[in-house]
């Protein structure tokens, strides 16, 4: 018999961790699991879809209720470490990251936590959410993959990078694909680093912090106009946006592949590139 907990238990273990992230999270507990509706976004609607359709737990990728909607925010901090891991001080890495997280947790303050909550317990509808777990995976498989593929090719280009994404499926199946927002298709890449998993784009001191320590072109998910404009006033690194939905789709993915050797359904929906 499969509960909420054994998914979450998978995910972890999938993700080399050992405990749930801040911004993942069961809502409403559930047992004896077997078919799962799971969504990058999944809101009121996609739960009564999921009751309507006879589905015994929603999974949604991205926290909208509860406690990781409310402390999303303290998440950001698992980027220390990533940064630490390519060079950058302890220190400087916090001082970088500090601004982004006070502006996300002023942004958490007012928000409505209950509303979706309180739905899921009313219709009694186990819901949980995934995130980062799901995203840790995904930034190590992007990574592994660009290692495995560039490590041993100094004068690899952004044009060598994108052409290296796209050798993944769900880059492939999506109808957007990897971009390069700083930097030329013959730009040297030089050090490559994939950041995917510290709950949101940290922003241009971290993204300057990276390139002083050595790292020549990021990999995200997305990056907002202001974090371009400085990175392309700085001049000193590239940045490669992978896309969203499929990036998050790659730790999803393999997520379901697992849940479905336990003997689960598996629907996926909501942006989910399968």
């Amino acid at each position: 018999m499969i509960t909420t907990k054994d998914i979450m238990d998978l995910a972890l273990k999938l993700a080399g961790i050992n405990e749930v992230p801040c911004d993942s999270g069961i809502i409403v507990e559930g047992e004896n699991i077997k078919k799962i509706l799971f969504g990058i976004d999944m809101d009121t609607p996609e739960l009564l879809l999921a009751k309507e359709l006879g589905y015994d737990l929603v999974i949604s990728h991205h926290p909208h209720t509860g406690e990781p909607d409310i402390n999303f925010h303290n998440v950001l901090n698992r980027q220390i470490d990533k940064m630490v891991e390519f060079g950058v001080p302890i220190n400087k890495a916090q001082k970088a990251l500090r601004e982004k997280i006070q502006n996300l947790e002023r942004a958490s303050h007012p928000r409505n936590f209950d509303r979706i909550q309180s739905f899921a317990k009313l219709m009694n509808m186990p819901y949980m959410n995934i995130h980062m777990p799901c995203d840790i995976i995904t930034e190590n498989f992007v990574q592994n993959h660009i290692n495995s593929k560039l490590s041993d090719k100094p004068k690899a280009t952004l044009n060598d990078v994108i052409n290296t994404l796209l050798e993944i499926q769900e880059y492939q199946k999506s109808p957007i694909k990897p971009v390069i927002r700083v930097g030329s298709p013959d730009d040297y890449a030089g050090k490559i680093a994939v950041l995917m998993a510290g709950g949101t784009n940290g922003g241009e001191k971290v993204f300057k912090s990276y390139f002083e320590a050595g790292v020549g072109t990021i990999i995200c998910m997305h990056v907002p106009d202001d974090v371009r404009k400085a990175v392309i006033e700085q001049n000193i690194g590239n940045v490669i946006v992978a896309g969203h939905m499929p990036s998050d789709s790659i730790g999803i993915n393999i997520l379901i592949d697992e849940m479905i050797k336990l003997g689960l359904e598996v629907t996926s929906m909501s942006g989910i590139i399968r």
